[in-house]
């Protein structure tokens, strides 16, 4: 095998070419947002909490921008809910990306597939995918 030493042992060049995927993919992502003004999705995103709050009591709502990150992060990887809650708690460019520290919360599968039905129900995704694939 090209790049392993004896005992199966990755060489030297194969952790180098990881470390060059791993950097293409974290400068994917920060071109990504330094690219896209995501703040121009926030009102249509916020038709998702139309209906007003009865009381301030409770934990405020999840912000939506950063559900929408999640939902672009899903449909570029291509993984299942429960998959994008992992991977945004396992991987440091995907927290970059959403502008998470690693004392937030991040958001779990239900609460991105409810995210997703909402926006279904109101009619905005396709028409929020594909003003951000404008850019």
């Amino acid at each position: 095998m090209q790049g392993m030493s004896a005992m199966g042992q990755s060489g030297f060049w194969d952790l180098e070419a990881r470390y060059e995927k791993l950097t293409q993919q974290r400068d994917f992502l920060i071109r990504l947002n330094a690219l896209v003004p995501w703040e121009t999705f926030r009102p249509l995103l916020q038709q998702v909490h139309e209906k007003p709050r009865k009381s301030r009591a409770g934990r405020k709502p999840i912000d939506v921008l950063l559900l929408f990150k999640m939902l672009v992060l899903q449909k570029l990887h291509n993984i299942s809910d429960a998959e994008l809650a992992y991977q945004v708690n396992d991987r440091l460019s995907f927290m970059q990306f959403l502008g998470l520290g690693l004392e937030d919360v991040v958001p779990d599968a239900t609460t991105v597939c409810s995210f997703r039905e909402h926006l279904g129900n109101r009619g905005l995704v396709e028409s929020l995918f594909e003003t951000f694939e404008s850019y």
